[in-house]
């Protein structure tokens, strides 16, 4: 029997993610800009937490957002793409958590986001990161994401 190696979307199935179309834009700009092999996107929040970690929010809830976060990245990565094993590479993260002004676990909020990088990717998945604390996100997001990956065609 031959092994056969997964695709990210095999693994994405196997986690029970499904990724349908990207959210609406809520400005004017594009969700992503690809130039040469690096695509470049813009900050993804979420819809289903909302307010401050520390405050109202946990660290277990903020997980939960980032991971849903890259949700909303993924998405936009399958829409421009096609097929998630063009990935040839996650190169960098950057995550911004809604912060109480005394929160300073902004790092085990974004495993969210990268743990779940590392179980659809692999090794391709594991990257460069920044969490910083901000004192508001757009809409009282609790989190919001961007990120570069590079590219094979």
């Amino acid at each position: 029997m031959v092994n056969q190696l997964k695709t990210p979307e095999d693994r994405l199935q196997e986690l029970g993610i499904e990724l349908g179309q990207p959210r609406a834009l809520s400005g004017n700009y594009v969700t992503c800009v690809r130039t040469g092999n690096l695509i470049f996107t813009s900050g993804q929040g979420v819809d289903q937490f909302h307010g401050k970690l520390g405050a109202e929010l946990t660290v277990e809830d903020g997980y939960q957002a980032c991971r849903q976060s890259m949700i909303n990245l993924l998405k936009v990565l399958k829409h421009e793409l096609g097929d998630l094993s063009k990935v040839k590479r996650v190169v960098k993260i950057l995550g911004m958590v809604n912060s109480a002004p005394d929160f300073i676990q902004q790092p085990k909020v974004m495993n969210g986001a990268s743990d779940l990088l590392v179980d659809v990717f692999g090794e391709k998945g594991k990257h460069a990161r920044s969490a910083v604390g901000m004192a508001q996100l757009p809409n009282n997001t609790a989190v919001e994401i961007e990120m570069i990956v590079e590219i094979e065609e």
